[in-house]
This record gives structure tokens, C-alpha cells and sequence, in this order.
């Protein structure tokens, strides 16, 4: 089982994220997911987040009180929630919006460019999916072609191409990053 946490403000796509990725487990990939959320008032702006449990089996509780894995897209998402990251955990962040304090030694730090990655495509809008990809290379917790087939449906049609570009720049970054640490550099 994996509890996993998506993390940022309002805005984001943090919610999406979590309605793809459990799609993608529950309809793709032969997994149990169950999804909850919480936003601030102001919805746009404001910290909010999204957790989704991962199972072989039915899911019997929903909700998560230590995460497995935790991607942070702000600050004060990262503030909030790191605390509550289990050891050996992996924590996801934006590297160009999150600056983590003092390392962890007992958790795996990933770092991605997701908004400058999602600028150089066009808008940062679509750094949600970057980091997405990004997450689905780092942790096996997903497969790729699962995720791809989440997206329709869950993205406005007009802009599904990008998306699917936005994932899988994030995805190809990862696959870059595991490749080199498998290179021992």
C-alpha cells in the first residue's frame, strides 16, 4: 500500500493530479486508489492538497496520516506537509518554488523543474503533468502507459496534446535522472 500526497495551492492542478493518477491505478494498471482533498476558501491561491491511497486490495480507509510519497509544487505546501513524510519516504518537489530545509537524511529528495519545463512548453499550467512524469519515473508505483491513458477525459480536450507532452518531459527527465545515478554520477 502507498499513501501518497500532492501538494501546492489552488490553481496547480494538484486535485487533477490525484484524479489522474488514480485513475490511471484503478481503470489501467489493476490497482485500488481512493482519492480525498482539501483547499482553502479562496480555492485560487491557497494551499491545497490531495491524497490518495494505493492498494492491491480494496482500499478501507481512505484517508492518510504518514505519506509515502509527498510532492510539493510550493512553499508552503512543503512547510506543511514535509513533517509528515514517514522515513524513508520520497519527497517530490518543484526546485525552482520549493527550497527544502535541512536534509532528511532518512527520506529520498527528488527535485524536478516542473513549472520552468512547463514554461518552455508554452505555460506553466502544465507543470502539474510534469511533475506527474516526473513522479511516474522515480516511483513504481504507476505505470507510463496508464498515465497516458488517464489523461483524456480528465484535461480539456483542446489541450490534451500538451498534456501528454507536459508528462512525458517530466517522465524523460526522470528516466534521465535514474540513469545517471545508475551511472554512479
Amino acid at each position: 500500500m502507498s499513501d501518497i500526497r500532492f501538494s501546492g495551492y489552488g490553481g496547480q492542478g494538484v486535485i487533477r493530479c490525484a484524479l489522474i493518477m488514480g485513475k490511471a491505478l484503478s481503470l489501467f494498471d489493476d490497482k485500488h486508489a481512493t482519492m480525498t482533498q482539501s483547499f482553502g476558501p479562496e480555492a485560487r491561491g491557497s494551499a491545497c492538497s490531495s491524497q490518495l491511497v494505493v492498494s492491491d486490495e480494496r482500499v478501507l480507509y481512505p484517508y492518510i496520516s504518514e505519506t509515502d510519497v509527498l510532492m510539493a509544487l510550493s512553499q508552503e505546501a512543503y512547510n506543511k506537509y514535509e513533517p509528515e513524510l514517514r522515513e524513508e519516504g520520497v519527497l517530490i518537489i518543484d526546485e525552482d518554488l520549493v527550497k527544502p530545509g535541512s536534509p532528511r537524511a532518512d527520506i529520498e529528495l527528488r527535485s524536478v523543474p516542473s513549472t520552468r519545463f512547463a514554461e518552455e512548453l508554452g505555460n506553466r499550467i502544465f507543470a502539474n503533468l510534469v511533475a506527474l512524469g516526473f513522479f511516474t519515473a522515480v516511483t513504481d508505483i504507476v505505470s507510463p502507459e496508464a498515465m497516458k491513458k488517464a489523461v483524456p477525459g480528465l484535461v480539456p480536450d483542446r489541450f490534451l496534446e500538451i498534456n501528454i507532452k507536459a508528462f512525458e518531459k517530466g517522465y524523460d527527465y526522470g528516466c534521465e535522472v535514474l540513469a545517471v545515478e545508475g551511472a554512479g554520477g
